[in-house]
């Protein structure tokens, strides 16, 4: 067989084992390892279910590949060194020679081609250049075509005068574009400031289109809105006693429960009543909507009717207010609407015992109070530098008309609480 024909290795059997090398096997007999790592690594591959012989295998297999790899480095690491070393001597002998070399070659140059020889190269050079400057200058500065420059000269002026051409026809082109930008721009301009036109007019148009009645009722909601009052608008409404007379009416308390009262609030905007046929209006809307008290509320001070005065109780029933035409919700409305409930509820509670000197007094400084801001408010439209130091007095004085409102409110509450 082949296996017998190649050389075994003798029996190993130093006492540590027998080792024998067939072919590309090896057989262990009776070998004892002496390595903690080893049995470690051999006892864990066994607990997880690789046999032990396998482990054997290839940590042999791999043991083997190291030392192999290890001995080919070494070999390699000798021959580098040995090769290193002789180039290292045979640059040296070579560096050497080629100096020597050199500096024979150059001093052999010098003796042939010195400068200084008048039969050497560069003499030679020097004397043709010198001969011939003159008329080389002149052949390259002629305009001839046998001038090698005049032919470049022509081509450069044709390709500056092409470029030139081009940076023309770009120039014109961006210009146009540019016209045509600025020509959409502004039409764009136009469109936009017609849009803003069109949104003024038709906000000015809902604003003078909603009656000077209608903007009076929006405020006068609010305002009993926040008191759980409830405000209907009666203008169009025909009334329980016949007719259309009042256009607001508010049921005091109403949003909690039954209404402890009602004011009869009437806006007039198209002319100045008298005040008979001031008087007449609000007597008649009061006896058709049942209410107690009646509020005139008339646009700007020039409305009011001649001799009488803002904030002021007529009759017992009745009270004049005047508000901006455009915008009635302001402070006079508010002032004028409390009053007319303050006193209302007054009314009710005949068993009270109020205060009516304080309640007059309030109600005075409140109108005084309301005249000062309106005047520094009509001030404000056309002063500017100013506005602010006004806004602040302006500010105060709101503050101070609904402290005065609150002491009212309190004092008829503490009325009723004691009652």
């Amino acid at each position: 067989m082949e296996a017998s024909e190649r050389p075994q290795l003798p029996l190993d059997d130093g006492g540590a084992g027998v080792v024998r090398v067939l072919d590309d096997r090896l057989v262990i007999e009776s070998l004892t390892v002496s390595d903690e790592r080893a049995a470690r690594v051999v006892r864990e591959r066994a607990e997880s279910g690789q046999a032990p012989a396998e482990t054997i295998g290839k940590a042999v297999e791999i043991g083997a590949r190291v030392l192999d790899t290890e001995e080919t480095a070494a070999n390699v690491d000798y021959v580098r060194h040995e090769v290193e070393t002789s180039f290292g001597k045979l640059d040296k002998q070579l560096g050497a020679t080629i100096e020597q070399g050199a500096e024979s070659i150059a001093e052999q140059l010098a003796t042939s081609f010195g400068i200084e020889r008048s039969d050497s190269v560069q003499a030679q050079i020097k004397e043709i250049v010198a001969a011939d400057r003159e008329s080389l200058l002149t052949a390259l500065t002629k305009e001839d075509p046998s001038n090698p420059l005049v032919g470049m000269q022509v081509r450069i002026g044709k390709k500056l005068l092409e470029a030139e051409e081009r940076h023309r026809l770009q120039t014109a082109d961006t210009n146009e574009q540019i016209a045509g930008l600025r020509e959409e721009l502004a039409r764009a301009n136009e469109r936009s400031l017609a849009d803003e036109r069109v949104a003024e007019a038709e906000a000015a148009g809902t604003r003078k289109g909603r009656t000077f009645e209608e903007r009076v009722h929006d405020a006068i909601e609010r305002i009993a809105a926040l008191r759980g009052d409830s405000a209907t608008h009666t203008g169009a409404e025909q009334a329980e006693g016949g007719g259309k007379k009042g256009d607001t009416l508010v049921e005091l308390g109403a949003c909690d429960g039954p209404a402890q009262g009602r004011i009869l609030f009437e806006s007039k905007d198209a002319e100045r009543l008298s005040k008979n046929k001031a008087w007449a209006y609000l007597n008649e809307g009061m006896a058709k909507r049942a209410a107690s008290f009646a509020v005139l509320v008339v646009a700007g001070e020039e409305n009011v009717p001649a001799g009488r005065q803002q904030l002021s109780e007529y009759e017992g029933n009745k009270m004049i207010i005047a508000v901006d035409r455009d915008e009635p919700d302001g402070l006079a409305l508010e002032v004028a609407y409390r009053l007319a409930a303050a006193r209302v509820l007054l009314a009710r509670e005949t068993d009270l015992e109020v205060d009516a000197v304080a309640v007059r007094d309030a109600a005075a400084e409140a109108l005084s109070i309301v005249g000062q801001a309106q005047a520094i408010r009509s001030t404000l439209t056309g002063i500017k530098t100013s506005s602010d130091n006004a806004r602040k007095g302006l500010d105060a004085m709101v503050d101070a008309v609904k402290e005065k409102l609150r002491l009212i409110d309190s004092l008829i509450a503490s009325a009723a609480e004691a009652d």
